[in-house]
């Protein structure tokens, strides 16, 4: 390691990027996800230009996540029974090739809703299988010691690339047209695949367990949630922002055409507004996350998110929107990033995949419905109200919950 590379490593906020592994995971991931957001904003995109509907927005969420309830508590076991590395590298290669299907039918005019629909399916089983080993894979990385600051940095690249890939996304749209996102999307792929391959995963082996069926992994995983008061509170709050908070973003093309009349170039700056509330709040995390209490950020973060989304629901004006996004990205990130590290660091190793596809299962797998309400709200009351009413929904969960676990403490006591 350079002297450089010891003083970068040696600040806080970067200590997890001492070990190798994860810096060259870590390096692949930034490269790959500037195409996740851009391929992300175009789908999106598209979908309008095809239909200019919020029901078909909602219907495309729909199918992108459904497979996260589906399959994430097997994607969990499977993590747990063979080599992490080897599934995320698998999945790396299929995600390319649907990318590159994606351009392919872009490109040559033969795109259809439906197929759009069933490629977001498609992405989504892979996803199912990716996320909880590819989540579970990070611990090996680093260990337990340095797992809430590598948490922190894959949060802040996944919004840092939020900001690069929409702003990058909306100027090619804009100019030579929607597939050359995804055919940019395809091509980043080999740069997180490259690195996994220059990965030694033979020396990250954490194995253990008996390799439980399906059924009893599932019975294993909720067993272990449902002994810990604690992670049945974040679990259930995470359910509710996914469901009624964060399926705003389903709503984004509508707010940038209708409500503000930003096209898609404005749309690129809504979410890499988001993105860069995210990052700045995965950035703080990764400095302060030893000298706060994890309740603070998840109440926190929750107080955040809903102020900003109504204020984001009510705005008429562009720069005001854009403002309101950041202020949504902080507050989100503040939440699940805290809400993923308390889960990794309760679960046992031998657990670990299991329990994170139980928590997938409900970050990612209600997503769906999330999606399909609101894209159906949207179309009966208008988008503004439909995105205040989840933020209501939420601020009662939230304040519910502060109460039901302030009432158990004060008994302990």
């Amino acid at each position: 390691m350079s002297d450089l590379l010891v003083r970068f490593t040696s600040i806080p906020t970067f200590r997890s990027l001492q070990h190798r592994d994860y810096r060259l995971f870590f390096s692949g991931q930034i490269v790959s996800l500037i195409g996740t957001w851009m391929q992300t904003m175009a789908q999106s995109w598209l979908v309008y230009q095809l239909t200019y509907s919020s029901v078909w927005l909602g219907i495309v969420g729909f199918l992108n996540t459904i497979p996260m309830l589906l399959f994430a508590l097997y994607g969990g076991s499977v993590a747990d029974r063979f080599s992490k590395h080897r599934i995320v590298l698998i999945t790396q290669v299929l995600s390319l090739l649907q990318s590159a299907l994606l351009f392919t039918l872009v490109v040559t005019g033969t795109a259809t809703v439906e197929m759009v629909c069933l490629l977001a399916f498609t992405l989504g089983t892979i996803n199912a299988f990716d996320v909880p080993a590819r989540q579970a894979l990070v611990v090996e990385l680093v260990g337990k010691e340095h797992l809430a600051n590598a948490i922190a940095l894959n949060s802040a690249s996944f919004n840092g690339a939020r900001i690069i890939g929409p702003a990058i996304g909306g100027v090619i749209i804009g100019t030579i047209g929607t597939a050359w996102c995804f055919l940019l999307n395809a091509l980043s792929f080999f740069a997180v695949i490259i690195m996994l391959l220059r990965i030694r995963p033979v020396l990250r082996s954490v194995q253990g367990g008996d390799n439980p069926g399906f059924l009893r992994s599932l019975r294993e995983s909720i067993d272990y949630v449902r002994s810990d008061h604690m992670l049945v509170a974040v679990l259930i709050l995470v359910a509710v922002v996914t469901m009624f908070g964060w399926s705003y973003t389903v709503l984004l093309p509508v707010f940038a055409d209708q409500v503000l009349g930003i096209g898609a170039v404005g749309l690129g700056n809504l979410m890499m507004s988001f993105g860069i509330g995210a990052l700045t709040s995965a950035i703080f995390i990764a400095s302060a996350e030893s000298r706060v209490r994890p309740s603070r950020f998840i109440y926190g973060g929750m107080l955040l998110f809903i102020l900003g989304v109504t204020v984001f629901a009510v705005s008429a004006n562009a720069a005001l929107s854009m403002y309101s996004l950041v202020f949504v990205g902080m507050g989100l990130i503040m939440f699940i990033a805290t809400a993923n590290t308390t889960i990794q660091r309760r679960a046992p190793d031998a657990m670990r995949g299991r329990v994170l596809g139980l928590y997938l299962l409900i970050f990612q797998g209600l997503a769906p419905f999330g999606h399909l309400g609101m894209g159906w709200l949207a179309d009966q009351i208008g988008p503004r109200f439909a995105v205040i009413s989840g933020a209501s929904v939420c601020a009662v969960a939230g304040i519910s919950m502060r109460l039901v676990m302030n009432r158990r403490s004060a008994r302990r006591s």
